[in-house]
């Protein structure tokens, strides 16, 4: 009996291993992404797709960032949500807090130094001289 009811909780377990994405399986990104918990995995972007958030969220830094939240509480899906639902986007990366720059400045730096064209270790150069 024991042995039956063993091999029947193995075939379980095969099943549902098969049925459930690997936790390194991406999830395709667009508009029917309705929440954090859609996100199962790195958001994969169509082809052309330009969006900081998809030039530079790598599976490394998807994978060391999922699943963690800033000093305020807010996850980091929750901070590439839009992003990964609305492929268009410009940017798709969006700070949930003044902390979030530090705690997933992997993600941050790149896109700020992209857009700003200012690397963080650069000095702002202030000139008021009107003349």
């Amino acid at each position: 009996m024991y042995d039956g009811v063993k091999a029947m909780m193995a075939e379980e377990l095969a099943l549902r291993a098969k049925e459930a994405p690997a936790a390194d399986a991406g999830v395709k990104a667009g508009a029917h992404l309705k929440s954090i918990a859609d996100l199962t995995g790195l958001p994969e972007f169509p082809a052309g797709c330009k969006s900081s958030l998809c030039r530079f969220l790598t599976p490394e830094v998807y994978k060391e960032y999922a699943g963690k939240k800033d000093q305020a509480g807010v996850p980091f899906e929750l901070m590439i949500l839009s992003g990964a639902q609305n492929v268009d986007s410009g940017i798709g990366v969006y700070a949930g807090s003044h902390d979030s720059y530090a705690t997933f400045e992997k993600l941050f730096d790149k896109v700020i130094e992209d857009y700003h064209k200012h690397p963080k270790d650069g000095k702002h150069v202030s000139n008021m001289d009107h003349t």
